[in-house]
């Protein structure tokens, strides 16, 4: 019955390769790309839960744990005073952060909610008082890796196991120059670091612009003096009056950035922190297989058939009311972009804070310098979905897709 109600030309042709739209983006006007050197799902709270919640801030159901196991809906309904819902104080920081909730949202985030679960679950399974709070901050220090280089000191001991797709990083930079593009790169990465791999990718000395602030402090600190950095690794202190091609810079801001170089509006496109915006999300590939499988149309069909018969079978009989708890029970998603019906937390400040996403930087190769994005209209609860590429989920009138199904 659920095969009958699959429109004609389901979903199937979505690439991993393509580039999606939150705004409207013309290349066209794009003079100026820049890069942050390194990549970028849950949450957790100070009871030690990790979580998945919605763009609404509401709990999805069956998704929260105390160490490796799940904690009942109902005590959790308990915990936050009669509903699944987390204030909002609590987890609205610009940055994903609030007083009492921490977001993990990226690959360097795996590590340490692995051995958050572990630890909380190992003082759990042998009755040992703990304060989740202070476990938090303990586990954190695995930043300290990062910190104090020896993630980088590993890294560079063996470039071809942990470096990938060198050579499309370097065909996008290529593409890049080749039709008159300025590019530039600021990173929280040492310059020995960078220097390395991107000789290893791009087989040539770097060539573009480095800051060793974090990027947040870099986008918002008012006064820090930018400094040369010597190819030693030595500061220069004579006063930077313009910004050099092959030249490297340390430390710096927003503000003296934009001064020197004199770039202002959507001229830039930031890859992925900056004017208009671009994210990587390599997450992408993973979810346009599943996309792309027909066990995913059928439950995305069955999910929209649950959903109308939830809302017109709604009656007080015993027996229709146990019916309709396991429709609702039903109702699962596992997609780092949606809950059960909504868009996730992750999914909410993807579409906030980047003008476009992609699985890579690669994914530029596939569209023409002066290629303009368009996001999708997709209708709101009030609106109907009268146009056929709404109702497969808009995945039909992508462009350029046929064309591009031999590049992955």
């Amino acid at each position: 019955m659920v095969y009958d109600l699959l429109p004609p030309g389901a979903c199937n042709i979505l690439n991993s390769s393509a580039i999606y739209a939150n705004n409207e983006v013309s290349l066209e006007e794009v003079d100026i790309y820049g890069f942050d050197y390194d990549y970028t799902l849950a949450l957790r709270n100070p009871q030690g839960l990790l979580m998945k919640i919605d763009a609404f801030h509401y709990i999805e159901p069956g998704t929260v744990y105390r160490g490796l196991k799940p904690v009942p809906d109902e005590e959790l309904v308990e915990m936050y005073g009669g509903t699944r819902h987390v204030p909002l104080n609590q987890d609205s920081g610009f940055y994903g952060k609030g007083p009492n909730i921490k977001q993990f949202m990226d690959v360097f985030s795996l590590p340490e909610m692995t051995l958050l679960a572990v630890a909380n679950d190992f003082f759990i399974s042998n009755d040992i008082e703990y304060d989740p709070v202070h476990l938090y901050k303990d586990v954190s220090a695995i930043g300290l890796v990062h910190i104090k280089g020896f993630m980088y000191k590993w890294i560079m001991q063996d470039l071809e196991k942990f470096i990938l797709r060198g050579a499309e990083t370097r065909a996008v930079l290529q593409r890049l120059v080749g039709h008159g593009k300025k590019l530039f790169l600021i990173t929280n990465s040492p310059f020995s670091f960078v220097d390395k791999g991107m000789g290893y990718m791009v087989g040539e000395k770097l060539e573009g612009l480095s800051s060793t602030w974090r990027q947040t402090e870099f986008l918002q600190r008012p006064v820090s003096n930018l400094q040369t950095l010597g190819r030693e690794g030595d500061l220069q202190w004579d006063k930077i009056r313009s910004l050099e091609k092959g030249q490297i810079y340390k430390q710096g801001n927003l503000f003296d950035f934009l001064r020197l170089t004199g770039w202002r509006g959507s001229k830039d496109l930031m890859l992925r922190h900056g004017w208009r915006t671009g994210a990587i999300v390599p997450e992408l590939e993973m979810e346009t297989r599943v996309v792309n499988t027909k066990q995913y149309a059928l439950g995305l069909t069955w999910l929209q058939a649950l959903t109308g018969l939830l809302e017109r079978m709604q009656t007080r009989d015993p027996e229709s009311r146990k019916v309709l708890q396991e429709w609702l029970k039903e109702r699962e998603e596992l997609s780092i972009f949606r809950t059960c019906h909504n868009p996730t937390y992750f999914s909410r400040r993807l579409c906030r804070f980047s003008d476009l996403y992609m699985a890579s930087i690669s994914c530029l190769l596939n569209y023409d310098p002066s290629y303009t994005f368009y996001p999708r209209r997709t209708p709101l609860q009030h609106e109907a979905p009268l146009w056929f590429d709404q109702l497969c989920t808009g995945c039909v009138k992508t462009p350029f897709l046929e064309e591009m199904a031999h590049i992955r």
